[in-house]
């Protein structure tokens, strides 16, 4: 593929490593999962919300964030100072106030209890905060605070006063670093063997706000210039914020174009910095013990995990029979109430330990009423259609979904003989009957196998069954959770919003006219046309309702 020039190419180039996940080259370890907090200032009264993507939709991000906990931490916190909205769209069309209202954690634009402006107002500073600007916002609330007592408005300019106490508590704790003004990254790692650790560093305005660490795939033997360029490109594609400075603990490859495609980013010029002495180098060397400690800590955690699940897939393999220990297992569940709202879910675990980023729903599409085995032959039908699919390519990287086109070691299923019967008669049709299949029944935790009379009777206590039960366990939580959402969204729908031409504006007319949606439904279309509807609607909505 040709490319105008360098810097589009270095763009190709990552989009590449993202997407095929090379074994060789250097990426971010999860990055999917990476957390965001998305403020959508284009709309009226935007829902601050956390997100995974990034779009191009006018919303102001803020991330990307490896640790979940500390950015919902910081939000939590940053509510009770600046309140914003939180809850989802259906909630808020509602037009009643909620309990955040009450405890001051949102401040009522459902019921227009704020005005549009205060609003945007409000959003503005959380930005600034987030941004690490906490200078100018106390500067704002110190002017604010000011006006508010040269009009005797005292109870305004005592909130502003609290909030301002606040947010200088939290800013006393983000340590000085430098005189500069200038926003600056600092990236340092630490390496053991083929395992990299990266910490990255924030200091806005001379005060560090705060750092993240990042683990590194695919570094094996690179040098430090190709780990540094790998690492820069690959972070800075998703990151929000570009700085003015990056320092870095050594020089990386291709400086110049690396430098000339953050400064497109950024809109304006940015400088990488290799500090050799003085107080950067000693910042940099601070947070390489910081990257080194974060690197122990994950080997002990890796090695803990390894050295108790290993003993588990051993005896699982050997109370099912298994020639090896299954890398992938895949374990699917169906959950429904007499039929309605159906969904089935796949679980995957890999080396006996979830894999989250895997885990895919079904919305049950082709079988009509409560048929559990017709629903779980769905599943598993769409399932290895997609898995055949892939195995079809010469490159299963190219279906792009690697949560079907890797194949499983073993297949569990949530359920009994019946069930196990239903699963096994698919993966026949589809040419993958090589696959070990069990199920698991729940009532007295049986394992059934294929061609075998009796089910395998595990000690209830035993690393296997432990192992089964948890991979069966999980499947019937995400089916289940998912299930709920699918129920409570069909909850909040009406039969008037599949009618062409009732949007809500008109819904809620409508309701407020008739009462319910009965009275609809006993109103005449001479009714309904007296009540603002159009006759071709009104015609369209007695057919649909009635």
């Amino acid at each position: 593929m040709r490319t105008a020039n360098e810097v589009e190419a270095l763009v190709l180039e990552n989009d590449f490593i993202k997407h095929y996940k090379p074994r060789f080259n250097i990426r971010l370890k999860d990055d999917k999962n990476y957390l965001y907090l998305k403020l959508p200032v284009t709309e009226e009264f935007p829902r601050v919300h956390y997100t995974r993507r990034i779009a191009k939709d006018g919303a102001l991000y803020f991330g990307p964030y490896t640790s979940a906990q500390s950015l919902r931490t910081t939000v939590k916190s940053l509510r009770q100072l600046l309140p914003f909205r939180t809850c989802s769209d259906d909630i808020f069309r509602q037009g009643k106030v909620c309990l955040d209202f009450h405890i001051r954690r949102c401040p009522g634009p459902c019921e227009g209890r704020v005005s549009r402006d205060d609003y945007h107002a409000t959003l503005r500073q959380v930005a600034m905060f987030m941004e690490g600007r906490s200078d100018v916002l106390t500067r704002d609330l110190r002017d604010r605070m000011a006006a508010a007592a040269s009009v005797l408005d005292f109870e305004n300019a005592a909130r502003y006063r609290d909030k301002l106490m606040a947010i200088e508590k939290i800013a006393d704790r983000q340590k000085v670093l430098t005189h500069s003004r200038d926003d600056q990254d600092l990236v340092a790692y630490a390496r053991d063997g083929k395992d990299v650790y990266v910490e990255i560093a924030y200091i806005r305005q001379g005060k560090m706000i705060g750092h993240d660490g990042h683990a590194l795939e695919g570094a094996g033997e690179a040098t430090e210039g190709e780990l540094l360029r790998g690492f820069v490109l690959q972070y800075y594609a998703s990151a929000t914020h570009v700085p003015r400075t990056i320092l870095l603990p050594g020089t990386l490859e291709e400086p110049q174009l690396v430098q000339d495609w953050l400064g497109s980013k950024r809109g304006g010029p940015v400088a990488l910095e290799v500090p050799r002495r003085g107080r950067k180098r000693g910042l940099i060397d601070q947070l390489t013990d910081t990257a080194t400690e974060n690197l122990k800590q994950q080997r002990i955690e890796a090695d803990y995990d390894r050295s108790r699940t290993e003993p588990m897939l051993t005896a699982l393999a050997e109370a099912l029979e298994l020639n090896e220990p299954p890398h992938r297992i895949e374990c699917y569940d169906i959950s429904n109430i007499q039929g309605d709202s159906a969904v089935g879910s796949m679980v995957v675990f890999e080396e006996g330990r979830p894999k989250n980023e895997h885990y895919r729903h079904f919305r049950i599409k082709f079988t009509p009423g409560p048929n559990d085995f017709a629903m779980l032959q769905e599943v598993l039908r769409r399932r290895f259609d997609r898995l055949e699919t892939a195995l079809r390519r010469e490159d299963a990287a190219d279906v792009g979904d690697r949560s079907f086109s890797s194949r499983p070691d073993l297949v569990l299923i949530d359920g009994g003989r019946g069930q196990l019967s239903a699963g096994l008669e698919v993966l026949e049709d589809q040419g993958f009957a090589d696959i070990p299949t069990f199920g698991l029944a729940k009532q007295r935790e049986e394992v059934f196998a294929p061609d075998r009379a009796d089910p395998i009777i595990l000690e209830h206590n035993a690393p296997a069954m432990f192992l089964l039960q948890r991979v069966r366990d999980e499947a019937h939580r995400f089916a289940i959770t998912h299930h709920r959402k699918v129920r409570s969204r069909k909850a909040l729908t009406s039969p008037l919003d599949s009618v062409e031409g009732i949007g809500p504006a008109r819904k809620k007319a409508l309701l407020r006219t008739f009462g319910s949606l009965q009275g609809i439904r006993d109103a005449s279309v001479e009714d309904l046309q007296a009540a603002g509807v159009p006759e071709r609607v009104a015609l369209r909505l007695k057919e649909l309702i009635v």
